[in-house]
């Protein structure tokens, strides 16, 4: 996959998401984006933001989480002396249940896989064509009545 069909995958989500119908890659992700900050501000108007807390080890996944809450206007943070991978956000409790956690799972797959092809792709073609994982080995065997 390249980084066009990519792009237009992630936006596609999001659409899907938000439940936008619009034409147009950029006006759709616009509308859904959109859609998607409005439904949060009717569910805060509803519902008290609770602080929610994530740990993301994965740097590309955090990375990805906080553009994602960015997008729809929350403020991710971290207290002092906490690890990197925390991430904390004030949100509804719903909101995170129903849109923002679906959809990052959603969209972090999609990258985790277009990553793991490239990677394999740059591998094969410039290391070392066998990007298999290692063989699984019993070890050495043990004699007759020893443990």
């Amino acid at each position: 996959m390249d980084e066009a069909a990519l792009e237009e995958k992630l936006r596609k989500i999001e659409a899907l998401h938000a439940g936008t119908t619009s034409d147009g890659e950029r006006e759709a992700a616009r509308l859904a984006a959109e859609k998607i900050r409005a439904r949060l501000a009717e569910l805060r108007a509803r519902e008290p933001d609770l602080e929610m807390a994530y740990t993301l080890a994965d740097p590309w996944q955090r990375a990805l989480f906080l553009a994602l809450c960015r997008r729809y206007g929350l403020r991710p943070y971290r207290r002092p002396r906490q690890r990197r991978s925390t991430v904390l956000v004030m949100m509804p409790e719903s909101f995170n249940r129903r849109t923002l956690w679906p959809e990052f799972i959603e969209l972090s797959t999609v990258l985790q896989t277009h990553l793991a092809e490239v990677t394999d792709r740059i591998i094969r073609s410039v290391i070392d064509g066998d990007v298999s994982d290692a063989e699984e080995n019993e070890g050495p065997r043990l004699l007759p009545g020893i443990e």
